[in-house]
């Protein structure tokens, strides 16, 4: 990034009970956060912080291996999902750990896998927690304040219009990008906080943004209060359901070297902390389990951003404009006086439920998402858009379920919206032998299916207008190789932005990497992209399709 940390953060633990103060030590990062960063297309502005809060509390609070349920070793994203299963196998099977070097014996642990785990894992046992109460939770624990200010050292075309006010791309605010978080946790069962943040070019204290910051958030989040109460969520929070396809907000893995990861999966709630401000619901929401059921619900009220269109069309029966809006905006981004108008253009009300039976071996969900706006989407008649979402309602329902037989684990989730249309997404992940691990994932979405919250495994962003079929594999030949590779095919039934016919692409990944203990870790990386697009030098009466390709090498 061409940008510099002026100050990298300050990171302080205030009012810490029964516990030594120290500063936060985040690990290294995780292979899996790395790869899908490496591999994203665009830049992006992730927020480290909130990524490593699982495993900075479990550094001062080691999970116990021997009492850890799937969710848990879901949390800590340092293992896949045959490689939890395989844990879960053996510990059924062989009963509690003696050692943490047991972990050598089970199917899929390699030795940077292991080292990566120890230093959030432990055999300890302990007693239930739910005997805790609120208050000490609220009280005892440990304080986190965050501050941070960042600036680009090359002023940007927005910075150098900033005089010009017939320039409607000129940035009104300075270059100063500021974030401050506070947050109260007590271990990973309770936390509470807040959240601000001005991105460079939006305004600070004065025209659109008088109460300070940009961007406000604030959370209180807590986990097994009993054995009933699984999980309530005040404030700000992020939902998913099933694989994504019609509710899934928070960080969600795609396609990457880490080619195991292709299966979404975690706790239904978890607080927000973040400052994506799209990806969240503000409002309620609560987990109730009763034996193997468990119960979500969900709502939430909150404002967005969208193009508005102001229509000056009168009748008889209406004398005021009529505002629609042509687009919803997901970046957050206030600086100009174009991307001010379009702020808090409307809200969205959303109401949610997902009801859930788990089991050793099968596991089902229910899921339902309602959403209503105040403004309509009307949106500008495109061929490409011909069957996206327009007006102020809609709902979609699914079901997920996953089974698990032995070393193969199979999952999916299939989802209709108001019209009747499908789409559905199924995967299989199977342990071949200890040395070879394989992924197969079909999706179908389709070109008239409609989704406001979804977020599944997609060459695009969205939930529409996609078949395909990924085959991954990782293989660890000897104790210190791994090779890791995939190949997805993938074809686009209707037309798109920018590709003026149905089209199709494919992409293949290989990444071969040598590791030794403690002391080295290289690998190379080839990648190859090829997708159909309008071609660019063409003048012809209709637009021709092409083969975009790229091709990427990583050392």
């Amino acid at each position: 990034m061409r940008s510099f940390l002026l100050l990298s953060g300050l990171f302080c633990s205030l009012l810490s009970f029964a516990q030594t103060d120290t500063l936060p030590v985040f690990p290294e990062t995780p292979p899996l956060l790395e790869d899908v960063l490496q591999d994203a297309e665009e830049e992006v502005d992730f927020d480290f912080d909130t990524y490593y809060e699982p495993l900075e509390a479990l550094r001062e609070h080691p999970l116990d291996l021997n009492r850890a349920d799937r969710e848990q070793l879901q949390e800590i994203r340092l293992l896949n999902d045959l490689q939890i299963e395989a844990f879960l196998e053996y510990r059924a099977t062989a009963g509690p750990l003696l050692a943490l070097y047991e972990l050598q014996v089970i199917p899929g642990f390699d030795l940077p896998t292991i080292r990566r785990l120890l230093p959030y894992v432990s055999l300890r046992s302990s007693l239930d927690d739910f005997h805790v109460p609120l208050p000490r939770m609220l009280s005892a624990g440990k304080n986190e304040l965050y501050l941070r200010w960042s600036r680009t050292l090359e002023s940007s075309r927005g910075f150098l219009l900033a005089g010009d006010t017939s320039v409607s791309g000129r940035f009104l605010g300075d270059p100063n990008k500021w974030y401050t978080r506070f947050k109260h946790s007590y271990e990973n069962r309770l936390s509470y906080g807040f959240t601000a943040e001005k991105d460079a070019g939006e305004e600070f204290f004065r025209g659109s943004n008088p109460q300070g910051f940009d961007f406000y958030s604030a959370h209180l989040f807590a986990r097994n209060l009993s054995r009933t109460v699984k999980a309530v969520a005040l404030g700000d929070f992020t939902a998913s359901f099933g694989q994504g396809l019609i509710l899934y907000s928070g960080f969600g893995y795609g396609k990457s070297a880490a080619t195991m990861e292709v299966k979404r999966s975690g706790r239904v709630l978890r607080p927000f902390t973040s400052v994506n401000e799209a990806s969240f619901y503000r409002g309620a929401a609560a987990t109730l389990a009763f034996g193997p059921l468990e119960a979500t619900v969900l709502g939430s009220y909150r404002r967005r951003d969208g193009n508005v269109v102001v229509s000056t069309d009168t009748t008889e029966t209406q004398d005021l404009p009529a505002i629609t809006l042509s687009s919803i905006l997901n970046s957050g981004l206030h600086r100009t006086p174009a991307e001010i108008a379009d702020e808090g253009a409307f809200h969205q009300l959303t109401f949610g439920g997902c009801l859930r039976y788990s089991s050793d071996r099968f596991a089902f969900g229910l899921n339902g998402v309602l959403d209503r706006l105040d403004q309509p989407i009307s949106r500008t008649p495109q061929p490409y858009n011909r069957f996206y979402f327009n007006g102020n309602q809609l709902w979609n329902g699914s079901l997920d379920y996953t089974y698990r037989l032995k070393n193969l684990l199979f999952f999916g989730e299939t989802a209709v919206d108001p019209n009747g249309r499908l789409a559905t997404l199924n995967g299989l992940l199977a342990g071949l032998d200890r040395k070879v691990d394989v992924s197969l994932l079909q999706r179908w979405y389709s070109h008239e299916f409609q989704s406001l919250n979804g977020f599944p495994f997609a060459e695009t962003n969205g939930v529409n207008n996609e078949a395909g079929v990924y085959l991954g594999a990782e293989i660890r030949p000897a104790s210190r190789w791994r090779l890791n590779a995939y190949y997805d095919l993938y074809r686009h039934p209707w037309l798109r932005f920018r590709t003026d016919a149905p089209s199709r692409g494919r992409d293949w990944l290989v990444r071969l990497t040598y590791y030794q203990k403690r002391k080295l870790e290289v690998y190379l990386q080839v990648r190859r992209e090829s997708k159909e697009q309008n071609a660019t030098d063409y003048f012809g009466p209709l637009d021709r399709l092409v083969a975009h390709q790229t091709l990427q090498a990583r050392l």
